[in-house]
């Protein structure tokens, strides 16, 4: 689904001084610029018409338009923040909201997309493009959750999993270590068992030959 977008230029009412004259002035040279598709030029009037007149809200919604199109969205939104606390139309009103949920929405943030949507309804509740744009943020950020709830869901299956596996291999090392040692201890005992037998033998030997040399000595000196 495509973002409906409203970028709609405000024009200039009559002067009513000679100051707003000029800031006047350079709003309807950018919006010249601004049809002429020539936005960077479009800008730097724009931002005469804020300097001359920081106050007028059609110059900081017009500058704003100008920054959107060159894709200076941060930018664009803190213009467009300062014509809706300046702006006293309602419709105007609704039309800086909207372009800020406009561009919150192209950067999938659906939460102040939906907030900027709802306070340009409660301006012109009779605008169905902010209509349709609120609708499909409310979709798209419910579906945004339930995507990382069930990621979620699945990365805790695989945790579990994870810690299952571990678990086994651990159970199973430590199985192969106490097959390991019965082993170990099965043929320690063996082999000392051997060396007591060996020396058992040979302790045997030494007394027999001892016996054999102490009776040898005592029938040599039998008299």
């Amino acid at each position: 689904m495509m973002v409906r977008y409203l970028i709609v230029l405000f024009v200039c009412l009559n002067a009513l001084t000679a100051a707003a004259q000029s800031d006047r002035q350079y709003i309807r040279n950018g919006n010249r610029l601004f049809r002429q598709q020539n936005y960077a030029k479009a800008e730097t009037e724009y931002r005469k018409a804020v300097a001359a007149n920081g106050e007028n809200a059609q110059a900081l919604y017009n500058l704003g338009c100008a920054l959107m199109m060159q894709q200076k969205d941060s930018m664009a939104v803190e213009q467009y923040e300062k014509a809706g606390r300046l702006e006293t139309s309602a419709v105007r009103k609704s039309k800086v909201y909207h372009n800020i949920g406009v561009v919150c929405q192209n950067h999938k943030m659906y939460g102040e997309a939906i907030k900027a949507y709802e306070e340009s309804l409660r301006n012109n509740p009779s605008d169905d493009e902010t209509r349709y744009n609120l609708a499909l943020c409310k979709k798209l950020l419910k579906n945004d959750k339930n995507k990382k709830g069930g990621g979620g869901d699945s990365k805790d299956k695989d945790k579990g999993k994870d810690k299952n596996n571990k678990d086994q291999k651990d159970q199973k090392q430590q199985n192969n270590k106490d097959d390991n040692k019965k082993q170990m201890s099965k043929d320690n005992a063996e082999q000392l068992l051997n060396a007591a037998m060996q020396e058992e033998k040979a302790t045997q030997q030494r007394i027999k030959k001892a016996m054999q040399k102490s009776g040898a000595r005592k029938f040599d000196k039998n008299w």
